[in-house]
């Protein structure tokens, strides 16, 4: 019995169909195109392309002028025009089909042009030179289409892969950024609640049950690229209410929020953070402490989300931590020019406002 035969070349099916339907099987999507298929048509190749097919009639018409009829300059100006027109087509379209329908309506136009010529008489000679020269630029114009469709998906794949390596570098940044919001908070909060249990101190039940929700409550954060804005004051009022049994009397809060923005989305993190700075430089520092207040509202064109205290205030030659660094950061990356953090000194106090 023979062997089948192989099927395979280097661990690779071999696809039969590309010697009837040549071209890339890699179809992309709209978005995909409109994501990385953005590159502008090299102009350069029009000027390039018809130079050349004008030198090259020149060249025929010094050495034969008989053979080249006057008609064929614009006949080969005007195929030459015709196939760029079609590589702009592919170019913007690199598809297996279109590829395919370009090659087959060519040798469709050629054979027109066949089966026309042979109903006139020309004189002897003058048709070698003019049907050689368009039969070479037919050949050359199917090659260039066939290599320029190649090129073009292998360049927007590459593009493709670098976008998605750049999102896959911005998600492990965000993910950073996340876990580097207030670690020393964690830390205080455990040493606290071992010392309130081993003096069975009875604000150690209740603020253990706070951390733990607190706790619970963040695990999104580290999870998901965005949270929505009902998540995000959940995460705070559990933070808020740790550091007020932390702090005691020092510490005062409030948060109000305008319903209609729950499902607004942001950077997680984003709200904790800016709280977490009113109580780093802004409560703690403040012998007498203060008070907080986290507020949402909207009007027709923006949302507005501010954290106001009334501590010891901006010190105006520190300088901007990581956390609001990375806050700006990613509000930039989520949503462009559409978001602005500002930070004002208030008196007492200082006011923390995002404007969306």
């Amino acid at each position: 019995m023979m062997d089948a035969p192989d099927k395979k070349q280097d661990g690779v099916a071999l696809d039969w169909s590309q010697w009837l339907f040549p071209g890339p099987s890699r179809i992309f999507t709209a978005d995909e195109m409109a994501r990385a298929g953005n590159q502008r048509w090299p102009r350069h190749l029009d000027s390039y392309v018809i130079g050349n097919v004008v030198v090259l009639l020149l060249i025929n018409y010094i050495l034969s002028p008989r053979q080249v009829p006057g008609w064929a300059f614009p006949a080969s100006i005007g195929a030459a025009s015709m196939a760029l027109a079609v590589g702009k087509r592919l170019w913007r379209s690199p598809t297996r089909v279109g590829l395919n329908v370009a090659c087959l309506s060519l040798g469709g136009l050629l054979g027109l042009i066949a089966v026309l010529l042979r109903h006139h008489e020309f004189e002897p000679g003058t048709l070698r030179m003019p049907v050689a020269l368009l039969l070479t630029l037919a050949v050359v114009a199917a090659s260039a289409w066939w290599f320029m469709v190649i090129y073009r998906v292998q360049q927007i794949e590459s593009r493709l892969r670098e976008l998605a390596e750049q999102d896959r570098n911005l998600r492990l940044s965000r993910q950073l950024a996340t876990a580097q919001i207030q670690p020393h908070f964690l830390f205080n909060t455990l040493a606290s609640l071992q010392h309130w249990v081993d003096t069975q101190d009875p604000r150690a039940a209740p603020t253990l049950r706070a951390f733990t929700q607190y706790l619970r409550s963040t695990l999104p954060m580290f999870e998901r690229e965005t949270l929505t804005l009902a998540e995000e004051l959940q995460i705070v009022r559990h933070y808020l209410t740790v550091m007020q049994a932390r702090l005691g009397e020092r510490l005062a809060w409030s948060i109000e929020a305008d319903p209609a923005l729950d499902g607004l989305t942001l950077p997680p993190g984003t709200l904790l953070t800016l709280v977490e700075n009113a109580i780093a430089h802004g409560i703690e520092p403040s012998l007498r402490g203060g008070r907080i207040e986290v507020r949402a509202s909207a009007t027709d064109d923006q949302s507005i989300l501010e954290v106001r205290d009334d501590g010891a205030g901006l010190c105006a030659e520190a300088p901007e931590g990581v956390g609001l660094s990375n806050t700006r950061a990613r509000l930039r990356h989520q949503f462009g020019d559409r978001a602005r953090l500002t930070l004002s000194s208030l008196h007492p106090g200082c006011l923390a406002r995002i404007e969306l």
